[in-house]
């Protein structure tokens, strides 16, 4: 995920990844919001064109929008478009911690996969936090 020419968000795929490509869309949406890369009222590319951007299925972006749309991040207009919602998701405090560690252990066994220690890791999420404060 990184920002396109105009400055909009773009999507990024990592076929490498083992991570299923509407799973890698899903995941990219919410990091997205959470930096505030995305924000409610936003919106997001259509079907068709997402599709043709990363050269996947249509089916498959269609999957991830419909995952997005019930758990309330994502609303789709007819013949306007899909765009971000400006409701906060809220979670339960154990549901929150849950899905933390589930996202934490994905990405240490992920990196673990490429050769990489839990200590760089751990040295790498300090200074990407470093970096966000100087923002």
């Amino acid at each position: 995920m990184n920002r396109s020419a105009d400055g909009g968000f773009r999507f990024r795929l990592d076929g490498a990844s083992g991570v299923p490509v509407y799973r890698q869309l899903i995941d990219q949406v919410m990091v997205a919001i959470a930096s505030g890369a995305l924000k409610g009222g936003d919106q997001l590319p259509t079907v068709r064109q997402l599709a043709v951007d990363l050269s996947i299925n249509p089916n498959t972006v269609v999957r991830a929008y419909k995952e997005l749309e019930i758990r309330g991040t994502l609303a789709t207009q007819q013949g306007t478009g899909t765009f971000i919602t400006a409701k906060k998701v809220r979670q339960d405090e154990a549901q929150r911690q849950r899905r933390l560690t589930q996202l934490v252990s994905d990405l240490v066994a992920r990196a673990a996969g490429e050769g990489f220690r839990l200590d760089e890791i751990q040295d790498r999420l300090g200074e990407l936090s470093l970096e966000r404060e100087r923002k």
